[in-house]
């Protein structure tokens, strides 16, 4: 039996993804069982949403999959806290990263985002995530590690913010050696413009990225580097890429003025 999580701030989408995954799975001649938080409370008459009570539905909920018959257990839940996702133990997560804030207080200030987790949704597309999802599951494809010794591209830049003409580039890039290390440019407020800080540009790419490129990018944070120089015989080359027209003209300092954010 393999336990799949999906969690997320309430309202994210998670049931309607759990029930679409079930179909899908099904569809593919597995057993699927499913349990929904809110019907498990409601079996345990346990509306308590305290830390503690947390704590003891997440381990309910994993004993109640260890009971299970079936291939697959697919349970969704808010789990906000680290220790709920630790004490069920999934073999494969999904996080509804499809929202900024939930329609509780509470729970928006005690969910900590997840730094481990096998898919990233930041979408309301049931049908499309489910069947991507299905298929890797089914295969037991899991995300790539990103290994740092093996040949890689580097894209330097400022992100100021990251838009869909860094998108193509990446993608152009990632098609050379399936990884590259992007570098975000310590920026915010140079030159007077520059509105975005560090963790905001990190939160705009891994958005974008994660879907599809999860652990085949990594991302550092550099200093203002305004010049890149080398001796010769280095090892590496260097390249401007050409777009078509309508990927080149994208300005990262027209969307800033569109979000009155400045120059």
């Amino acid at each position: 039996m393999e336990r799949i999580l999906i969690m997320g701030l309430p309202g994210s989408g998670k049931t309607t993804l759990a029930h679409r995954l079930k179909i899908e799975l099904m569809l593919a001649d597995r057993e699927v069982g499913w349990l929904n938080a809110d019907e498990i409370r409601k079996k345990y008459d346990d509306w308590d949403f305290s830390q503690e009570g947390r704590i003891r539905q997440s381990k309910r909920m994993r004993a109640l999959a260890d009971e299970s018959y079936k291939q697959y257990v697919i349970c969704d839940f808010v789990a906000p806290l680290v220790d709920m996702r630790n004490n069920y133990k999934a073999d494969w997560t999904i996080w509804m990263d499809t929202i900024q804030e939930g329609r509780y207080a509470d729970t928006n200030a005690m969910f900590v985002e997840p730094e481990v987790y096998d898919f990233r949704v930041t979408e309301q597309n049931s049908e499309k995530w489910a069947e991507f999802i299905a298929g890797h599951i089914l295969d037991k494809r899991r995300r790539p590690v990103f290994d740092w010794k093996k040949e890689t591209v580097q894209m330097l830049g400022r992100w100021q913010p990251w838009h869909d003409g860094h998108r193509a580039l990446f993608e152009r890039l990632i098609a050379r050696t399936g990884q590259v290390i992007i570098q975000i440019r310590d920026v915010q407020g140079w030159q007077g413009s520059n509105p975005f800080a560090i963790n905001q540009v990190t939160r705009f790419i891994r958005r974008d990225l994660d879907p599809l490129f999860q652990g085949q990018y990594e991302i550092q944070v550099v200093p203002n580097i305004v010049h890149i120089g080398w001796g010769r015989g280095v090892g590496y080359t260097s390249g401007e890429e050409i777009f078509v027209e309508s990927i080149a003209k994208i300005s990262a300092t027209t969307i800033r003025k569109e979000l009155n954010l400045g120059k």
